[in-house]
């Protein structure tokens, strides 16, 4: 049996009672049965284990049980075995922003990939549209947006 989680194939979900070691080089989701359906309450990934108490003995395995019974709570894994430690905590960390399991507590946000800086008056523009004077709107890491006072338009300029 196999899930589909973003576009990744997931095996199981098993019972997570059934499951056995060793685990190596995997992202695991743990997720709790509700009738025909399952929810993500846990992801994370593993370098590698063969200890059978891996689940039992993990920080959050209090959540896991205070969110589903624990006759219900199952397990999926994606096997990554050519995969370094980025890759799979790049998945891990995708499942969780994209489904907010319950049990992972920090939900990490999805920072911009930009700075917004301080405004700076330096310089005084003119409009190309109606000539009014253009005042700094958000100056960002490579570039500064400029908007006209008069009739709104905006334009962007590259900061040097």
């Amino acid at each position: 049996m196999s899930i589909q989680i973003l576009q990744y194939e997931f095996l199981g979900p098993i019972k997570l009672s059934e499951w056995g070691p060793p685990m190596e080089k995997v992202v695991y989701l743990i997720m709790s049965r509700q009738k025909d359906s399952f929810k993500i309450i846990y992801a994370d990934d593993c370098e590698q284990t063969s200890d059978e108490k891996f689940f039992t003995n993990h920080p959050s395995f209090k959540c896991w049980n205070n969110s589903a019974l624990e006759k219900s709570l199952h397990l999926a894994i994606l096997p990554m075995f050519e995969s370094g430690n980025e890759e799979r905590k790049r998945i891990s960390d995708l499942i969780i922003a994209r489904y907010r399991p319950i049990c992972n507590e920090e939900v990490k946000e999805v920072k911009p990939d930009y700075k917004i800086r301080q405004k700076s008056d330096t310089q005084k523009i003119s409009c190309p549209c109606c000539g009014s004077e253009m005042k700094v709107d958000q100056v960002l890491e490579k570039s500064t947006i400029i908007r006209c006072t008069e009739c709104g338009i905006s334009d962007t300029r590259l900061n040097s």
